[in-house]
C-alpha cells in the first residue's frame, strides 16, 4: 500500500513558476514509477509526465516539455514536478501517481495509487 499527499499548488501569473510535491509513505517507493497527471473541468485526466524508479529516465507531454521537468528523490520518498513558463491552459488539478509494473506510462489505467491532487491557476 502507498499512499501519495501533493502539495505546492496555489495561484500564480503566466510566466511564473510553481513546483509541486508528492510524498509517499512507506519503504518501497524505489519500487515505482511515478507520474503526474493533471485534469481541468469538464475534461478527461491527461498525462503530464513520468519517472522511472531511479529517476534516469523521464517522459514528458508535448504541451509541457521544456517547461516542466520532473524528479525524484528516494531518499526522501518525494517526486517533484518543476513548473516554469506557466501558460492559463495549465489550469488544473494536478495528480500524482505511482505503478509498479510495465505499462503505458501515459495513460492513467495502469496506476495503482493516486493523490488527492493539488490545484493548480494561472492566470492571464
Amino acid at each position: 500500500q502507498v499512499q501519495l499527499v501533493e502539495s505546492g499548488g496555489g495561484l500564480v501569473q503566466a510566466g511564473g513558476s510553481l513546483r509541486l510535491s508528492c510524498a509517499a509513505s512507506g519503504r518501497t517507493f524505489r519500487s515505482y514509477r511515478m507520474g503526474w497527471f493533471r485534469q481541468a473541468p469538464g475534461k478527461e485526466r491527461e498525462f503530464v509526465a513520468h519517472i522511472n524508479w531511479s529517476g534516469g529516465s523521464q517522459y514528458y507531454a508535448d504541451s509541457v516539455k521544456g517547461r516542466f521537468t520532473i524528479s525524484r528523490d528516494n531518499a526522501k520518498n518525494t517526486v517533484y514536478l518543476q513548473m516554469n513558463s506557466l501558460k492559463p491552459e495549465d489550469t488544473a488539478v494536478y495528480y500524482c501517481a505511482a505503478v509498479r509494473d510495465y505499462g503505458d506510462y501515459a495513460s492513467p489505467g495502469p496506476y495503482d495509487y493516486w493523490g488527492q491532487g493539488t490545484q493548480v491557476t494561472v492566470s492571464s
